[in-house]
């Protein structure tokens, strides 16, 4: 029993280690760094590109949302588990999660700003899972580990939106960059990183008593 709880809190940490990776790793790869695209930069990045801009490609840039998302929210459920969790991760946990959720702030941002339209779902989505993250204790006490484990499942499955939208603008960067492209280590890392959050879920699900 000790060995499954270790190895369900094991993977989820994982899960979301990946997760983090995959938002500040590389989409796009170039050997001049000023062109590499970080998935931190494509909900901003995707504005500019004319396809998007012009309704050719319809894409909603807040899909790329979708990893930063799961990071704060996979932190939260974690910190929250109610099976046995080593007390530095549980806490290490608790204090990444809002700002992983303050991340997906703007580039130089105001109140102003933040309110309108463009930004607004944004912000809601920002102070929806930075205030949860002060509600932990209170998750604990209300959530089962089995559906702590399809919430796992289901952030997981919220990123297959992410890669969808990645691969619709593919062709979009590849005239931009006049030069086919392939997918950075960041997508990579997100696939690992889904793959391991839907494991720790499953085991979350099956491990209740």
């Amino acid at each position: 029993m000790k060995r499954a709880y270790w190895l369900t809190s094991a993977l989820a940490a994982l899960a979301l280690v990946f997760m983090a990776l995959a938002y500040w790793g590389r989409w796009i790869s170039h050997p001049a760094a000023g062109l590499n695209i970080l998935g931190v930069d494509l909900p901003e990045y995707v504005k500019f590109v004319p396809e998007v801009r012009y309704g050719v490609i319809p894409l909603n840039r807040l899909l790329f949302f979708g990893p930063p998302a799961a990071l704060s929210a996979g932190l939260i459920l974690v910190a929250s588990m109610q099976r046995r969790l080593h007390v530095a991760l549980r806490i290490l946990a608790g204090v990444l999660a809002a700002p992983a959720a303050l991340s997906m702030l703007p580039p130089a941002w105001t109140p102003g700003v933040l309110m309108t339209p463009e930004f607004r779902t944004q912000t809601l989505l920002i102070m929806a899972l930075a205030g949860s993250a002060f509600l932990i204790p209170l998750w604990k006490a209300m959530i089962p580990d089995w559906l702590r484990g399809g919430l796992f499942i289901f952030l997981a499955l919220l990123n297959i939106h992410a890669i969808r939208a990645f691969h619709a603008l593919l062709p979009a960067l590849e005239k931009l960059y006049n030069k086919p492209l392939a997918a950075g280590p960041g997508l990579l890392f997100l696939y690992i990183g889904m793959g391991l959050m839907m494991m720790a879920g499953v085991l979350l699900m099956i491990g209740r008593r």
